[in-house]
């Protein structure tokens, strides 16, 4: 079922036939099919059960298939029983017709076109035939695919949609992976998608639809009501291995404290097809009965498309109200909701991440797609920011906002659930890797473009931008152009989101900082890194034996162990080869051993000072790595390239802390949660593998070891040992998953106090977003230059960007989140002439309460914990800014 298609299978039609429908001969056999339906599902203690046996048996006697004359006897028997009313108490279920369409999976992106297609004619169909179907329908992406490629067919959806049968949901651009994207993806999945559906049909969507995804990142809540979204639909949690999820129908309270109302399907699927045993089940498996009467029941075939029947639809009508039964009627979305609402003052809360207890090793598969995720966010966050500058320094600047949006758009297309988790065919991957290459690319010729408008008019030698596109001051070693192609490392100083000049490149000479690195080989091979932050000892093999704060002279490596220690576990899961890792895996652990001797100084000191390595992993996979320990720095970074062929196999790097602390903290959208370290509960161990972004951290009162990363995203914390997962590999759908080179890169940064005071949020966000030298065409600017400041370190301005409004307008959106987990006021500093500041939600709409005074250039902030908040800075009209 999950294997790749086979492209040189072929199909041979043997025999066509011509038939003719009889209605009234479907009739009965639906009817039929739905008195057995009932007779079996209430079972032999049930009058009504027996009252279905008899009349199926009745109609049975009077029914003569060779006769016609006496069709509708039998059918009046059966309207007699599906007549019999039920009473005020029954659940209502409300029927919607659904086609889950995978915007790619086991098939390429151009097939799912077809499949849209295929499927929407169908449902509109059923919509022309039965007025009161209705049929609600996701992904902004798909629906702009069948307006390219089949207008006709989209004309038709958006009269239906008028109609209020065709009912758009989601508010998405794709059904989107629920824990891989990063906090401003996530947003622009639902501004671009909730655009789009405003466009396109006139509202935009209030129910977040992502019923097949593999977990939800607890800011999705906060994330949905500042979109407009006050209600969610999944169903996935139904397939938790460990855990039966307690609830049906409850309110999800996120990071921040808001709340949106959810609901699952209690008949666990978004492809019923109208059965009395589904709709039986649906009442049955409700673990809310007695909060709630009402329930959703998604109808059609699905994942590769399909819909729903006009049989699925004929059992539904027929099932409306019957005794006996729930009552069944064709609904909507909205309806739902709206009862749902009217009536939850019993319902739960549950607070947090909704985590799926399956599919944890989509954190991992395909490490290249994980990659290109990482780096492409990165990107299009410096093009946004370098761009929106540009816009105010330089006056015949255009940004770039069709090109951004394409190039977003790209980018969302490739966070699809089943994409950037890696649990696609090689085809979709290699599509996907294009895409990456494509966002670099272009996002490199814009990120020039910027580079050289900023630098224009100014004067001074030619040269270097040296560009800081985070919100605080930094002071780092950089890799420097020299003529022929040669580097030379510098020390360098550059302001929060903003510039600073370097000379030309034959003039820069070495700088040595106040506190160099120092490095020393022992007699016995092994290396001593140390910048007077951080003292690094590693051994003959290139493992981690010491890791000490030099000031407080604290040891981070629990004693008698070793970190950086590479380990290869068997990894065979039970079926779901590319989304599983199974709890018994970790029993299969072997560690990596190298041979004393490989270790070898690199860099020899100054403002850098470094140590390689090789590592066999296996007879056919190698390792190499070089530990780098920068002047200033107060983390070790670890260089890696992996030359990786396996089958299932899997590579995490483990390091042992010198910290106790029963629970660790992961990096997730715009904040951090904790999560156990220890296995008391079933709850507990069924987080084995969990996921992270660009941080983790395990602390104990006064010191910790925060694990850092630049494009992965499992991890685990076990004890006191930090894991981080490396490379799988998978051989279902795609058999060549993983399989080649690899580089990343993973650092380890000891501290005192808590990782918020120690700077861990900080230290993550340069690892992932380098300074960039730019080479500029003319000449730089000779001072440095900073845009925004924000006086609180607690307080992350994440984006800046061009609104999403007329293009001659010079309004800049400038994003924010409170990322330690407290209450804090802060003031935003900016050097931008600033003609108006008002906040606004994340789709860009104006907060009618929301202005900002603003105070010798600084706008006066105020967070409670988590919170994101969104600027619209309207730009005074001086000559620069004229269009």
């Amino acid at each position: 079922m999950i294997a790749a298609p086979d492209p040189e299978k072929m199909f041979q039609v043997s025999r066509a036939e011509l038939a003719l429908f009889h209605r009234d001969v479907h009739k009965l056999l639906v009817d039929l099919e739905l008195l057995l339906g009932v007779a079996k599902g209430l079972g032999e203690d049930n009058q009504r059960s027996f009252q279905a046996l008899y009349t199926a048996n009745q109609i049975v006697n009077v029914c003569d298939p060779a006769e016609p004359e006496t069709f509708p006897a039998a059918q009046d028997l059966a309207s007699k029983f599906f007549g019999q009313r039920g009473g005020e108490s029954q659940h209502t279920i409300h029927a919607m017709g659904h086609c889950h369409i995978d915007t790619a999976w086991l098939w390429p992106f151009k097939e799912t076109v077809r499949k849209c297609a295929r499927s929407w004619i169908t449902a509109v169909q059923l919509m022309e035939r039965n007025p009161e179907f209705i049929f609600v329908c996701s992904q902004a992406q798909q629906l702009e695919w069948v307006r390219n490629h089949y207008p006709g067919l989209y004309a038709r959806l958006q009269e239906f949609a008028c109609h209020g049968q065709f009912v758009p949901v989601g508010g998405t651009w794709v059904e989107m992976d629920g824990n891989i994207p990063s906090g401003e993806a996530m947003v622009r999945q639902f501004l671009q998608g909730q655009n789009f559906f405003l466009q396109e049909f006139g509202k935009m969507c209030t129910e977040f639809w992502l019923p097949d995804t593999f977990g939800y990142s607890a800011q999705l809540p906060q994330i949905m009501r500042s979109c407009g979204i006050r209600h969610f639909l999944t169903q996935k949690l139904s397939w938790n291995l460990v855990n039966n999820f307690p609830h049906h129908t409850f309110f999800w309270e996120g990071l921040d404290g808001s709340r949106v109302l959810a609901h699952f399907p209690p008949g666990d699927s978004y492809g019923m097809e109208g059965s009395v045993e589904e709709v039986l089940k649906t009442v049955a498996k409700n673990r809310d009965k007695g909060r709630t009467n009402h329930s959703a029941f998604l109808f059609g075939f699905g994942d590769g498309g399909g819909g729903p029947t006009q049989t699925m639809v004929d059992r539904l009508k027929r099932l409306y109200n019957t005794d006996g039964l729930p009552r069944v009627q064709l609904s909507s979305p909205g309806q739902l909701f709206s009862m749902l609402e009217s009536d939850s003052e019993q319902l739960c809360t549950w607070v947090g991440e909704l985590f799926l207890e399956l599919h944890n090793g989509t954190y991992t598969t395909h490490a290249q797609i994980k990659k290109g995720n990482r780096e492409c966010e990165r990107i299009l966050h410096d093009v946004e920011l370098l761009s929106s500058l540009a816009l105010v320094r330089s006056t015949p600047f255009l940004y770039p906002a069709a090109q951004l949006q394409g190039l977003w758009r790209l980018l969302l297309l490739n966070q699809f659930h089943d994409v950037v988790t890696g649990s696609c065919i090689q085809l979709v991957a290699e599509e996907a890797m294009c895409h990456y290459e494509d966002i670099r690319s272009q996002g490199n010729t814009l990120l020039s473009a910027a580079a050289a408008a900023l630098c224009a008019g100014e004067p001074g030698p030619e040269g270097l931008l040296i560009v800081n596109t985070l919100p605080w001051k930094r002071t780092e070693v950089l890799a420097l152009p020299r003529p022929g192609g040669a580097h030379s490392l510098a020390l360098v100083t550059v302001p929060s989101m903003g510039y600073a000049p370097v000379p030309a490149p034959t003039s820069l000479q070495p700088l040595l900082p106040q506190q160099p690195v120092f490095v020393v080989q022992e007699t016995d091979g092994s290396v001593t890194l140390d910048n007077g932050i951080i003292r690094v000892k590693l051994d003959p093999t290139g493992r981690l034996t010491s890791l000490v704060l030099v000031a407080s002279s604290r040891e981070a490596i629990a004693e008698g162990a070793v970190g950086n220690q590479f380990v290869l576990f068997d990894d065979v899961p039970l079926y779901w080869d590319a989304w599983d890792v199974m709890d018994y895996h970790l029993e299969t652990r072997k560690p990596v051993l190298g041979q004393a001797g490989t270790l070898a100084v690199g860099t020899e000191g100054g403002v850098r000072g470094s140590a390689w390595f090789l590592l066999q992993i296996s007879p056919n996979s190698r390792l190499s790595q070089e530990v780098v320990l920068d002047a200033g720095c107060p983390y070790v970074r670890f260089h890696t390239e992996v030359h990786w062929h396996e089958a299932h196999k899997f590579l995490k790097v483990e390091f042992p802390a010198r910290v106790r602390s029963p629970q660790a903290t992961y990096e997730v959208q715009f904040g951090h949660l904790q999560r156990p370290t220890h296995y008391n509960t079933s709850w507990d161990w069924a987080r084995f593998e969990v996921w992270t972004h660009r941080w983790m951290d395990l602390s104990e009162h006064g010191f910790g070891l925060a694990l850092l990363n630049d494009c992965k995203y499992g991890s685990s914390v076990r004890g006191n040992v930090l894991s981080l997962s490396l490379l799988r590999a998978p051989k279902a759908p795609d058999a060549t998953a993983d399989m080649g080179r690899h580089e990343f890169t993973y650092a380890l940064m000891p501290h005192t106090g808590s990782f918020q005071d120690a700077g861990v949020i900080q230290a993550a966000y340069s690892l992932n977003f380098p300074l960039l030298a730019l080479p500029t065409p003319g000449r730089a600017p000779v001072s440095a230059w900073s845009a925004f400041t924000v006086s609180s370190p607690a307080v992350v301005l994440e984006t800046v960007k061009k609104a999403e409004t007329n293009p001659q307008d010079h309004t800049l959106v400038l994003r924010l989140y409170e990322a330690y987990g407290s209450h804090v006021d802060c003031w935003l500093h900016t050097s931008l002439p600033v003609q108006e500041a008002v906040l606004c939600d994340l789709l860009e709409r104006r907060d009618p309460a929301g202005h900002l005074p603003l105070r010798d250039s600084r706008l006066k902030l105020t967070f409670s914990p988590f919170q994101i908040q969104s600027l619209l800075l309207v730009l005074q009209p001086t000559p620069e800014l004229s269009p």
